[in-house]
C-alpha cells in the first residue's frame, strides 16, 4: 500500500467534527429517552391518540438512551445542553468553510460531475472500495452529495425542526411551524433527519473502518499529511468488477 501528499483538514473542520460527533451522540441518544414518553408520530398540527398516528415508534432501552432509564426531565436536560453546541458549532463551520473556501474548493459540485456516466463511475469506483478519485479533487461526487446533504440539509433542519417543536420558542417561530406543515409535522421530520444523520454516521465509520482507520484518525486530529492510494479492500484498477 503506497502513499501520497493528500490536502491538510483545517483545524476548524477538525475541532468542528470531534465537537459535533459528541453534541449528535447526546442528542440522538437523549431523543430517544423523550421518544419514549410518547412513541407516536403525527402529520399537522396535533395528533393525540395511536388511531390518529402514522408511525408508532418502538420503545427505546436504557442502554441506548440518555441517562439509561426513562426520565423524560433529565432527557430534556441532556438534549437543551448539547443544542447549543451543535448549532453554534454548524454555524461556526459554515462560517469557516465559506471564509476559507472548503466549501467552493470540495465540496460545491459542478456541471461535469451531475453526468450520469461521472456517476455511474463513481458508484463502480465506491464498490470496489476505490476513493482514490484522481483528478477530481478532495472528494468525489457521491461524497460531496452526502456531505452537502449532512451540512446544508439534515443538520440544519435539526435545527429548525428542533426550535418548531419547542415549546418555549414555537409561539415566537409560529411561522417556522407553519412552514413545516405544523407542530406534528415538525416533529415528525425532526424523528426522520435524525435517523438520517444516524444512518450517515453508521456508513461514514463502516467506510473508514474499510479504509484504513488509523489513516483517517490521524487525518482528523492532526491533519494528516498522507492517505492510502489503494485502501485494503481497493481492487486494483483494470479488474473486473
Amino acid at each position: 500500500m503506497s502513499l501520497r501528499k493528500s490536502p491538510r483538514h483545517f483545524i476548524s473542520t477538525r475541532i468542528w467534527h470531534w465537537i459535533n460527533l459528541i453534541a449528535i451522540v447526546v442528542l440522538f441518544m437523549s431523543g430517544l429517552n423523550i421518544s419514549n414518553a410518547h412513541p407516536y408520530l403525527y402529520w399537522g398540527n396535533y395528533g393525540f391518540t395511536p388511531e390518529q398516528a402514522w408511525l408508532e415508534v418502538p420503545r427505546f432501552p436504557g442502554w441506548m438512551t440518555i441517562p439509561g432509564f426513562y426520565s423524560l426531565a433529565k432527557a430534556r436536560d441532556w438534549h437543551l445542553l448539547m443544542a447549543f453546541p451543535f448549532a453554534f458549532g454548524l454555524l461556526f463551520m459554515w462560517i469557516a468553510m465559506l471564509w476559507n473556501g472548503h466549501f467552493r474548493r470540495d465540496l460545491k459540485t459542478g456541471k461535469r460531475e451531475w453526468r450520469w456516466s461521472a456517476i455511474r463511475q463513481d458508484i463502480v469506483q465506491h464498490l470496489r472500495f476505490d476513493f482514490s478519485h484522481e483528478g477530481s479533487g478532495k472528494y468525489n461526487f457521491l461524497q460531496k452529495l452526502a456531505y452537502g446533504g449532512v451540512l446544508g440539509i439534515l443538520l440544519p433542519g435539526m435545527i429548525l425542526t428542533g426550535l418548531a417543536i419547542s415549546p418555549g420558542i414555537e409561539p415566537t417561530l409560529w411561522w417556522l411551524v407553519d412552514i413545516l406543515g405544523g407542530r406534528q409535522s415538525a416533529r415528525s421530520i425532526h424523528f426522520l433527519f435524525a435517523w438520517g444523520l444516524a444512518g450517515f454516521f453508521v456508513l461514514h465509520v463502516l467506510l473508514v473502518l474499510l479504509t484504513g482507520p488509523l489513516g483517517h484518525l490521524r487525518a482528523m486530529t492532526l491533519g494528516g499529511e498522507h492517505e492510502p492510494t489503494n485502501p485494503p479492500f481497493a481492487k486494483p484498477k483494470g479488474d473486473a468488477a
